[in-house]
């Protein structure tokens, strides 16, 4: 039982960074039914760049949640900044042409970001610096450290933060007008190139934020990092359906509960032969059972047909 808890805990923090990154996916979905496929490469460049500045500041005597503050307050600047000339320069031309080429676009974009950030940290794996205290908490038997509890802290406070944003503020309607209907929005006095870039700086700072925590989590960083935790949080995305914010946030958890009692378990049970080095496989077979007995996903589609 305690093992199954132990599970539990460590799926959760995962899902946890997975519905963060997934919502940056679905908002952008939602508004110009654009799949960024850059967005991993963002959470990318926010790790590497909090590591830059933890790397730089861990002698300085400073408290770790001080450092950790900085690097992120850091990292959030630097991938709005990245995802704001993404959008202005890569996708914003291409917004009426065929679905296909802003597509490839996103592909080409990861890759160069990928390339970008090899040349500039170097291709070797770093260590991110400890920051936080070590020692778990015990919790009856199952445990939990520091940092997965400011992973879970901060998850839950930006998640509800960013359904406020949506569902009760001016920016938040003007979010959902333009994803009804750009041209309509328009005539209504809301600026849809404004709303798209602010909406791709929103999901650049989910990324950087969930970057720092897989970062800080994991404790190395690299230039490829970003790849299968993007691919990963695509799938949660489309796991709960894409386009809905809530459904994000299932989609991941999901996700994660799924990697970790099936990496646990499973493995358990067939001798070590899919045991954690498999936890792939049991999230995009959750995908494709979805796919297959709910196409729309477990919540369903909420992004309206465009007249």
């Amino acid at each position: 039982m305690e093992t199954f808890f132990q599970q539990i805990i460590n799926g959760l923090v995962l899902g946890a960074m997975y519905a963060l990154v997934a919502l940056g996916y679905t908002m952008v979905y939602g508004i110009i039914n654009l799949i960024n496929f850059a967005h991993g490469e963002v959470l990318m460049v926010g790790a590497l760049v909090s590591w830059t500045v933890v790397s730089a500041l861990a002698d300085s005597g400073m408290p770790g949640y001080v450092i950790m503050g900085l690097s992120l307050i850091c990292s959030i600047a630097i991938c709005a900044a990245l995802n704001f000339t993404i959008e202005k320069a890569a996708y914003r031309p291409l917004r009426n042409a065929p679905r296909l080429a802003p597509l490839i676009t996103a592909m080409g974009m990861s890759l160069l970001l990928q390339t970008l950030a090899m040349i500039i940290w170097k291709p070797n794996p770093k260590p991110y610096p400890l920051l936080l205290p070590t020692e778990p908490i015990n919790l009856g038997g199952p445990v939990i450290t520091v940092t997965q509890c400011l992973i879970l802290g901060v998850t839950t406070v930006m998640l509800a933060g960013l359904m406020y944003l949506v569902n009760r503020t001016k920016l938040g309607r003007a979010m959902r007008a333009t994803a009804e209907n750009p041209r309509v929005a328009a005539l209504m006095g809301v600026k849809p190139d404004v709303i798209i870039s602010a909406t791709f700086i929103i999901g650049a700072a989910l990324a950087a934020v969930a970057g720092v925590m897989w970062a800080a989590n994991y404790g190395t960083v690299q230039h490829s990092m970003g790849f299968l935790p993007g691919l990963k949080a695509f799938t949660a995305a489309v796991l709960g359906g894409i386009g809905n914010l809530a459904g994000a946030v299932v989609g991941g958890l999901v996700l994660g509960l799924v990697e970790a009692l099936g990496a646990g378990y499973l493995g358990a049970l067939t001798g070590g032969l899919l045991g954690s080095h498999y936890a792939d496989i049991f999230a995009f077979v959750a995908l494709i059972l979805v796919l297959t007995l709910r196409p729309q996903g477990l919540l369903g589609e909420r992004v309206a047909d465009r007249a």
